[in-house]
């Protein structure tokens, strides 16, 4: 079986998603599906383009797969299409001028575009999504504890879980395990529940646009379950290579 190119966090950057899309090309016929993992749009003047150029492939290249993530989350409570009236997160986290960059630079149209997108994808054994089970904004990082992200990988009965949030690139391993909890009320004790866990993981992808002239994202072949980040430079420092560090922790 052939491989699963990965990207999220592209955050409307042209460049850094051209340079990507060339790498990709180089592997050939390797890559039979392309996924995005949200964080599609984002603060930038070449936003539309960057949508437009997402939406018609070029001769050779996959149509890709795309879910939402946090900026479209974001684009969604400034046009009134979220489930509040403000966006507190943003403000905080990015400013007043931020706020009014994305409105100026995402059209209402391709809001409702992205009103359209998935949550996520349910592929063979693997939950492909941009934050996590519980929400876009819910960040998985190496230091994510393991009972955490056993909880967000049974939510859908994934063994592998591919998450963008963090942006960083990491490959987290549960190995062969059992789980005991019990429940102690003031009336009884109910007696303690066993559970099994079979060797799953989540794996960060990376993050495309957000670092200029690096992008990073993700090759996945499910038919030997090897996991490959891939970093690309481009602009001055152009490029590519392949990481093979990863966090591997046990429960």
């Amino acid at each position: 079986m052939n491989k699963w190119a990965i990207l999220s966090g592209i955050e409307a950057n042209l460049a850094a998603y051209e340079a990507v899309m060339a790498d990709i090309k180089r592997q050939g016929d390797q890559v039979e599906a392309l996924y995005i993992l949200g964080d599609l749009v984002g603060p930038r003047p070449e936003a539309e383009k960057l949508v437009e150029r997402v939406l018609n492939p070029r001769q050779g290249e996959l149509e890709p797969l795309i879910c939402k993530g946090w900026w479209e989350e974001q684009c969604f409570i400034l046009h009134g299409l979220g489930a509040t009236g403000d966006a507190p997160e943003l403000i905080a986290k990015y400013g007043g001028e931020t706020v009014k960059l994305l409105w100026e630079y995402v059209s209402h149209q391709t809001v409702e575009w992205l009103r359209n997108l998935d949550f996520g994808f349910f592929e063979l054994d693997c939950l492909l999504i941009h934050g996590s089970t519980v929400s876009v904004d819910d960040e998985l990082t190496p230091e994510t504890s393991p009972i955490k992200m056993l909880d967000r990988l049974s939510r859908m009965q994934a063994n592998n879980l591919f998450c963008g949030r963090s942006g960083l690139t990491f490959q987290y391993q549960l190995q062969t395990g059992s789980i005991t909890t019990g429940l102690t009320t003031l009336d009884k004790q109910v007696s303690p529940q066993t559970f099994t866990v079979t060797p799953r993981q989540v794996i960060g992808v990376g993050n495309v646009g957000r670092t200029p002239g690096q992008a990073t994202y993700t090759l996945y072949n499910p038919g030997t379950n090897q996991v490959e980040f891939k970093t690309v430079y481009y602009g001055n420092s152009k490029g590519f290579q392949s990481q093979h560090n990863r966090s591997n922790l046990t429960s």
